[in-house]
């Protein structure tokens, strides 16, 4: 059994002291002997007799900053953004992020405002004759497609932020409705979005009707209701995909677990959009709400697939890698098959940014404009991330393991047979653990605060 460990060195849980750390190597021995007497033993068993969801992939967005950072800003070298780009997504010498969720034009994450379709006011475009990815092309577009080089395994989300100004009942980016008379020709623009990407060589696995319906003032962003949301879905957006042959599945909500019953209920609870062959699921966003609403609707609708798209790191959170890891553990044991966090990457500012998240961080900083220009720092979500995406490859299967409040944990079962079982020490003391599985034991002391993948594979 190999073990990789992270631990931090402060109480923000964001100075990493080992990171994803090869330690020296367990051996299963037949189940037996004494057990510690100490309180600090915790016993998980691992039974791949029962296994759960499949596994897409991790990873987080390619937004304008990210793309700017890496590419356009002129912080990085050609070498340096290849080997960022590798330790990103390789999944041999990287961590493997296999699931890009790419803002369809501008987010509060962007240097500026933006979509596909930008007229000065007053204009119109039904036609969507003026339609462009040339913003796209600068960055995110080439940039998503050498992720997709380097695995190819990788999946591609989509999500907008605002459809084109003219579309909307204020003429603005920034909150303001879609008027019905444009529902058919923003549908049109999804597929001449889709099929941009398509063309050149990235092909769209998903997209969300909506990142966040109604939030946010001070950036691009519209506002919905539940029964626009539904109409437009059933209407306009599933047969548009149909019509165009695109494979492209439609994910509802893309919101808090709060917001499921306003948001994503009237779409879900239509059999004709849930059964619609370009309908793939559920987005959740982890900011608000209970994490066992992703069970309940799984309990209720149990081929229905369930993504976690979106919750950022940042610097209002206590302890980074505990919300990380509890997070990563809780989301997959609800019947997550994606664990996405936000900004791939950021400066040590948290920008470029407009409006919203000033406080955001990402998997790495880019230091542009200071003394350290050109450096890229691997923060701990980095590591966190990596715990999930280096061991475990997209097609794995959840299998059971034994819950636990002191050291939470979830395994899985790869498609080579190849198991990986993540534990978290959320105690301030070390903890044994004892990893029982097909009759057999390993035992390792889990540092306080630490993070572990455990990977092994059955002798042949």
């Amino acid at each position: 059994m190999q073990v990789h460990l992270t631990t931090t060195s402060d109480p923000g849980g964001r100075h990493v002291a080992k990171g994803l750390a090869k330690q020296p190597p367990l051996t299963f021995t037949p189940r037996g002997g004494t057990r510690r007497a100490d309180g600090g033993s915790v016993d998980i068993t691992v039974d791949d007799a029962k296994a759960y969801q499949t596994f897409e992939g991790g990873g987080a967005s390619f937004t304008d900053t990210a793309a700017w950072l890496l590419k356009g800003s002129g912080a990085l070298s050609d070498a340096a953004r290849a080997a960022t780009m590798k330790r990103l997504f390789d999944p041999d010498d990287g961590i493997g992020l296999a699931f890009l969720r790419n803002p369809m034009g501008a987010s509060d994450l962007a240097r500026f405002g933006y979509t596909y379709d930008d007229l000065p006011a007053g204009r119109t475009d039904p036609g969507l004759k003026r339609f462009t990815i040339g913003h796209d092309l600068a960055g995110v577009l080439p940039l998503t497609a050498e992720a997709r080089r380097l695995n190819p395994a990788l999946k591609v989300m989509a999500a907008p932020w605002s459809a084109p100004a003219w579309m909307k009942d204020n003429g603005r980016l920034d909150q303001g409705r879609l008027q019905a008379k444009y529902y058919a020709a923003y549908a049109r623009y999804f597929v001449k979005y889709l099929r941009a990407y398509q063309d050149h060589g990235v092909p769209v696995a998903y997209v969300s009707v909506q990142n966040e319906p109604t939030c946010c003032i001070g950036y691009p962003s519209m506002r919905w209701n539940s029964s626009g949301l539904a109409r437009f879905t059933k209407d306009h957006l599933l047969p548009a995909l149909r019509n165009a042959r695109l494979s492209t599945k439609v994910l509802a909500l893309d919101w808090n677990w709060d917001r499921y019953a306003d948001f994503a209920a009237p779409t879900v609870d239509d059999p004709a959009i849930r059964n619609h062959p370009n309908f793939g699921g559920l987005a959740w966003h982890g900011y608000a709400g209970d994490v066992t609403e992703q069970t309940r609707v799984h309990h209720r609708y149990p081929g229905l697939a369930a993504y976690d798209t979106e919750h950022s790191g940042g610097r209002w959170i206590p302890n980074q890698q505990r919300e990380d890891m509890r997070n990563l553990i809780a989301y997959t044991r609800n019947w997550g098959s994606s664990w996405v966090k936000w900004s791939l990457a950021v400066d040590r500012n948290g920008g470029p940014h407009q409006g919203g998240c000033d406080n955001c961080t990402g998997l790495i900083t880019v230091h542009h404009g200071n003394g350290a220009q050109g450096a890229v720092d691997y923060t701990v979500e980095y590591y966190t991330m990596g715990h999930l995406t280096k061991f475990v490859r997209p097609g794995a299967r959840r299998i059971d393991s034994t819950a636990s409040a002191t050291v939470p944990n979830v395994a899985w079962k790869n498609p080579d047979g190849s198991l990986a079982l993540i534990a978290y020490n959320d105690t301030a003391a070390t903890r044994h653990l004892t990893i029982d599985w097909h009759g057999r034991k390993a035992g390792y002391r889990l540092p306080a605060g630490a993070s572990a993948t455990f990977t092994w594979q059955r002798a042949t």
